[in-house]
């Protein structure tokens, strides 16, 4: 029984009243709250928890949080390196390490459930340099990858930063790809990356796989695939502010009415099969 005004609780049992403190509390109505009390303490006792450590100071956690949740448990406050928190933007690598297991684990925080004797490594940035071009000066050629990041050819083709890719992309492969030149191949494979850098924290050879991919994308775009029919159109219509009214419609609508929108939405890619439409 959840006791919201004890005042009207203790008059409706019409017992004698005691001074407890500042609390009037009457005989039956202590036994209750005591009650309840003692089967939170048992139920507690019972949830399932882990042990997990951060920054070595072990803390036990609820099983089934994520690790960017246990670390919200156990009482600390993220200022970086917590974005998304649906596995899209890569900003909560972490390194962690199960307790007499020589090998590392790597994995997003905000996707990866604990484990009982989990040490957790949260990373500030992965110190990985970028390079500096001007894309509209560049040419998708073979040699273009190979000319802005060129220790791609120091690559041993060990596969260590496939296995840490949380997003299981074939990482070694898209740098082979990039290697050989094959720009469209490497954008391709490396299309789900969420930029990271697990694979680059690992890699011996000093590889910056992500922002190879990323150029590799980037060129993909703006020089191989075909263009929209109806980008030109579209961003005319934009800045005459057209479609204003039908986003602030879209603002005040509820989600069920945008997921039936969604849902219904015509793709003119599917209906006619052009190469090039939106």
């Amino acid at each position: 029984m959840v006791i919201k005004n004890q005042k009207s609780f203790i008059k409706k049992l019409d017992v004698p009243i005691q001074f407890c403190g500042d609390k009037h509390m009457g005989n039956r109505s202590q036994v209750l709250v005591e009650k309840q009390k003692n089967k939170k303490e048992k139920t507690q006792g019972k949830t399932n928890t882990v042990e997990v450590f951060i920054m070595g100071k072990s803390y036990r956690v609820p099983a089934g949080l994520t690790i960017m949740k246990a670390i919200e448990y156990a009482g600390y406050r993220f200022i970086r390196s917590c974005g998304c928190r649906a596995g899209f933007c890569g900003a909560c690598s972490t390194i962690y390490r199960i307790e007499d297991q020589q090998k590392l684990g790597f994995d997003l925080a905000c996707q990866k459930l604990v484990e009982d004797k989990m040490y957790l490594v949260q990373l500030p940035f992965v110190p990985a340099v970028k390079a500096e071009y001007n894309i509209e000066k560049m040419k998708a050629d073979e040699s273009t990858l190979i000319s802005i990041y060129p220790e791609i050819a120091r690559c041993v083709s060990c596969n260590t930063c496939t296995k840490s890719c949380p997003q299981d992309i074939e990482t070694m492969k898209y740098i082979q790809m990039a290697v050989r030149g094959d720009i469209d191949r490497c954008a391709e494979i490396s299309f789900d990356c969420i930029q990271c850098g697990l694979c680059a924290m690992r890699c011996p050879a000093d590889i910056k796989h992500y922002h190879v991919s990323q150029l590799a994308r980037r060129l993909r775009g703006k020089y191989l695939d075909p263009r929209s029919k109806d980008l030109k159109k579209r961003l005319k219509e934009i800045i005459d502010k057209k479609y204003d009214a039908e986003i602030e419609k879209m603002m005040k609508s509820s989600k069920k009415d945008l997921e039936k929108q969604y849902t219904n939405r015509k793709i003119e890619a599917e209906s006619d099969g052009d190469l090039g439409g939106d």
